[in-house]
Parts: structure tokens; C-alpha cells; sequence
């Protein structure tokens, strides 16, 4: 299929994998399009029955639990929730078809209409949704409408199709964060300027290698016009910009932390500057906002500031603009969130580190740290994050399964650092791990929930793991009054 809109889907047999919030929304949109759709899922329980009569079933879509490696007879299309791995058996029965597999935000680029809004897009291993929503805010200040969607949570398919409906006005552009599963199955997308902020392993069970990661990553650059975004500091995303095939006058556009060169953003003597776009970038930049107009003002979320500004600059937008919408925006709870301060301490809850990279960026914000880690490793190594960080520790209170690992690597690059392993993998061990890292911090130290590991071996998700935190930090508090 080459061309684009709504009528290419009408009469297609399309089958959606997946019952989840995208493969819903996805089939929702593509019967309401005309088109005859199949839902499969590998499950049969409770939540995928309900998905199934309530939101599908009534409106003439087909839904075939229990199996999800068999390709229905007659299918045209796949499309494919961002998590079914590109092994799975039901892609390669559609390769041995001839039938082509694509996602929700392929689905949703091909039905753009005439004058659709631009896109700017967001991806990284780590800071992605907070880049977005920082790049949202910046677009809102300079009086443009925009939203911030994809895989912070609002599908974008319905944010398309919605353009311009029940009297609202169409969009200017949309600040879309896309992960590298969704980049994977876009093979048509091409954004106005795309930013890759970081690369670290993540995500390798699903992608094979982390060559094919950062690959999948790099089709953000695929067909830029204005910007590629990439950072200074990670040579792997500027490779990535070196390697896209990109429309003609799109330049490269890095951020950096220190003093930056010609077609860069950084930041001079607690200034954020550009020397990107302005007239003459080799001898002149432009002041877009002081370091504490960014909440939290961590050294990575300065890069992400950059990287959202960069995008932002790209489109157009006015130097206030930049200042405003930064000062405007309020990261997610769970995001290096300051918690309480109690007897000089502070308590921060960073639970949506669950990863070694964001940990090692979590870690890196603070002088003096009492360090509650642990969780589902997900086959990561915790050598280089103990090394890059042991100076900071006061001690750490280790939970969850894959404790042990971390605990092994402070013992051969931090054996000074004290050390509390909790024995235990269920919820109530979080007052104690707080109790103890209480025990262990001193006036002016930081108690930092920053886990670099997955939450799912104790909690639901990181929300809960952090909000469990808050609870026992408000536990301790309460018992000071």
C-alpha cells in the first residue's frame, strides 16, 4: 500500500495483534474505516473476554483468543501492538504471504489528511516522555496547537482522525514520543525534525542485538526536513544522524551540556543558549533560558531541555517561547521527585529508573546518596553504573529478586560503601528498605529510590513502587509529630 487516507483501509481484511490499549484503539479506528478486522491475542482470560465483548465484538469486529501464531485466512494487512516481537510466528506467517506488518503509528502516518500537523519526534532509551511533554509545553507557549501523544499514552491514531472534529481546531503539531517497537513497524513515517536522546542497552530480547536497536532507533532521522536532533555526548545517536537518508537542507543539530559549538545548544555560565538557529551561528548564540527555569534542574533533564528546545527551534518558535514553556512544565510524579526533607535529609523518588542508564543519570544529580536499588534486571550488569557512582554512595538498601547482582558489583567496585540486603521480594518491603536507608543517612545526605531495574517482581508497576516510597517516607514523617 503507497498511497495515504482513510479510503486505502475501506473493504481491506486487516487483522490487529493484540488486545491491549493501541490494538484496541487501532481496531476501533480501522472497522470504522470500512475495514473487515480480526482481533487475535495469545490469551483467553478475563481481561482479554472483556476487551473482547465490550469494546469490539458489539461494533462487528472479530476477536480470536487463545492464538496468536496463526494467520487468519484472507488477511491483507497486519497490524501489530508496539510489545509482539518481530520473531513471532504470526509475522512470519504474513512474510510467507506476502503480507506486509505494521503498527499503530504507521497506520496512523498513512491517514493523515491534506494539511495534517507536522510531527516532532521524540526517542531514546531514557527521557523520552518528559522530553515530550517539555517540547509540548514550549509549543503551547509560543500560542501554537499541540499535544503531546504516542507512547506517552494518547494513541495516536485517534489523535488523527480527530483533527478538526466537533468544532475543535485542527493541530499545529504534535510532540510524539515513539519507542523503538513502534519505529520498528513505521516504515513510511517521516517527521519534520526527529531527536534520538541517548542509546544504552535496552530492550535487547526484543530487537536480538543492540545494533538492531539502535537502528530501529535511527529511523526517527529517516526522512527529516528541518533537524536531526542528536546528543553531543552519546557518539552512537550522532552516528545514527550520519547513517539517515534525509530530505536536502535538514542539518544535524547537536545539544551538549557545556559551552556549545556552531549548530549546537548548550549551556554558558547557567544559560541554555543556541548556536543553531540564529543568522550567525559561528560567532553568535541566543539566550533561550537559565538553568533553574528547568524542574528538576538535574543534568539530564538539562539535556532534555536542550533536545526539546532544539526541536522546538526548529519549527520556528521564539526564544521566550522556549523560556515560558520550560518554566511552565512539571515532570510525571516518579521522575526524580522530591518527596520530603526530613532532619536534613531529603528523600527523592526516581522509581522510573528501571534501567541502569537512567540510574546512572538519577545518581549523578546528587552529591551525597543513600541508594535504594533492585529489582527484575532484565539480563543487565550493574559494573559500570557502581563504578561511575561508588564516590556518592553513603549506603545502599538492596531489594527484589535480582538484588544480588548489584549487591556482587558494590562489592568489587564500592567494598567501603555499607551495604543493607533486604531478603525479600514483596510490597512491605519498602517501608523497611526506607527505615533502613533513614538509618543510614546523615544531615545533608539524599535517600534516592533510583531502583535500575524493572518493578514487576514486587509491584504492579514503577507508579506503585514509587508511590509505595512516598507512603513510607510519609510513615517515617508522621511518627516525627
Amino acid at each position: 500500500m503507497t498511497t495515504h487516507g482513510p479510503a486505502d483501509f475501506a473493504g481491506q481484511h486487516i487483522t490487529v495483534a493484540g488486545l491491549g490499549v493501541s490494538g484496541i484503539s487501532a481496531a476501533r479506528v480501522l472497522a470504522g474505516l470500512g475495514a473487515h478486522v480480526t482481533v487475535v491475542d495469545g490469551g483467553d482470560g478475563d481481561k482479554q473476554r472483556a476487551a473482547a465483548a465490550g469494546e469490539l465484538t458489539a461494533e462487528g469486529i472479530s476477536v480470536r483468543l487463545g492464538d496468536g501464531d496463526t494467520l487468519p485466512e484472507g488477511t491483507e494487512l497486519v497490524v501489530t501492538s508496539p510489545g509482539w516481537k518481530p520473531d513471532s510466528p504470526l509475522f512470519a506467517a504474513a512474510a510467507a504471504a506476502g503480507v506486509d506488518v505494521v503498527g499503530d503509528v504507521e497506520i496512523a502516518w498513512r491517514l493523515r489528511g491534506p494539511g495534517a500537523a507536522a510531527w516532532l519526534g521524540v526517542t531514546g532509551t531514557n527521557g523520552k516522555t518528559t522530553t515530550v511533554r517539555m517540547l509540548a509545553s514550549i509549543l503551547a507557549a509560543e500560542g501554537l496547537r499541540t499535544l503531546a501523544v504516542g507512547n506517552i499514552g494518547t494513541p495516536i491514531i485517534d489523535v488523527v482522525l480527530g483533527q478538526g472534529k466537533d468544532g475543535e481546531p485542527p493541530y499545529d503539531v504534535l510532540a510524539v514520543e515513539l519507542s523503538s517497537y513502534q519505529l520498528h513497524w513505521a516504515p513510511s513515517l517521516r517527521v519534520h525534525s526527529g531527536a534520538v536522546l541517548n542509546l544504552a542497552p535496552d530492550h535487547l530480547d526484543w530487537h536480538g542485538s543492540m545494533q538492531a536497536y539502535a537502528a530501529d532507533k535511527g529511523r526517527i532521522y529517516e526522512g527529516n526536513t528541518v533537524a536531526c536532533v542528536y546528543n553531543a555526548a552519546d557518539k552512537a545517536t550522532e552516528d545514527l544522524v550520519r547513517e539517515a537518508d534525509v530530505e536536502e537542507g535538514c542539518r544535524a543539530i547537536g545539544f551538549t551540556l557545556g559551552t556549545p559549538g556552531p549548530s549546537q545548544l548548550g549551556v554558558v555560565d547557567g544559560i541554555l543558549v543556541d548556536r543553531a538557529f540564529v543568522e550567525n551561528r559561528q560567532q553568535q548564540a541566543q539566550e533561550l533560558a537559565e538553568v533553574s527555569d528547568v524542574t528538576p534542574p538535574a543534568p539530564h533533564n538539562i539535556a532534555n531541555a536542550l533536545a526539546a528546545a532544539a526541536l522546538a527551534r526548529a519549527f520556528g518558535v521564539r526564544p521566550t517561547a522556549v523560556r515560558d514553556g520550560l518554566r511552565a512544565f512539571h515532570p510525571d510524579a516518579h521522575r526524580i521527585q522530591h518527596v520530603a526533607e526530613r532532619d536534613g535529609v531529603t528523600y527523592i523518588d526516581d522509581s522510573k529508573a528501571t534501567n541502569t542508564h537512567a540510574a546512572e543519570a538519577s545518581l549523578a544529580a546528587y552529591e551525597h546518596i543513600v541508594w535504594i536499588a533492585g529489582g527484575l534486571a532484565k539480563g543487565a550488569t550493574f559494573d559500570e553504573l557502581v563504578q561511575k557512582s561508588a564516590s556518592r554512595l553513603r549506603g545502599v538498601v538492596l531489594i527484589g529478586a535480582d538484588r544480588a547482582l548489584i549487591g556482587e558489583a558494590l562489592a568489587r567496585h564500592a567494598p567501603d560503601v555499607p551495604v543493607v540486603d533486604l531478603d525479600r521480594t514483596d510490597t512491605g518491603a519498602m517501608p523497611e528498605a526506607v527505615r533502613e536507608a533513614t538509618r543510614l543517612a546523615r544531615p545533608g545526605d539524599t535517600v534516592l529510590l533510583a531502583p535500575a531495574c524493572a518493578s514487576m517482581d514486587m509491584f504492579v508497576n514503577y507508579n506503585k513502587r514509587g508511590e509505595a516510597f512516598a507512603e513510607a517516607v510519609g510513615e517515617l514523617t508522621a511518627r516525627d509529630h
